[in-house]
C-alpha cells in the first residue's frame, strides 16, 4: 500500500495535511472500536456533498472527476412511517 500511495502521500506534504491508510474487514469489534471513536469525536469524517439516492450516477460523476475534499455519500429518502 505504500508504493500505491505515495503520489496521494505526496500531494498532502505539499499542502500540509496528514493522509493515512488504513484496510480494515467488516468485524463487530472493528466496527464497535471505530463508533466509539467518534462518537468521542475522535474520528470526524469529512463530507464534501451528499446525493439523494436516486441521483447515484451523478455522485459517481462527481468523485470521478477527482476533486471531491472529502466523502461523497447517497442518502435515501425517507419512507415515512409504515
Amino acid at each position: 500500500m505504500w508504493i500505491l500511495s505515495r503520489n496521494v502521500r505526496a500531494q498532502a506534504k505539499k499542502l500540509g495535511v496528514r493522509y493515512s491508510f488504513f484496510c480494515m474487514r467488516a468485524n463487530g469489534e472493528q466496527l464497535k472500536a471505530l463508533s466509539s471513536l467518534y462518537d468521542a469525536g475522535v474520528l470526524r469524517p469529512v463530507v464534501d456533498r451528499a446525493f439523494e439516492f436516486n441521483d447515484t450516477l451523478e455522485a459517481i460523476a462527481y468523485v470521478e472527476k477527482g476533486r471531491a475534499k472529502g466523502k461523497v455519500v447517497t442518502v435515501m429518502p425517507s419512507i415515512g412511517t409504515l
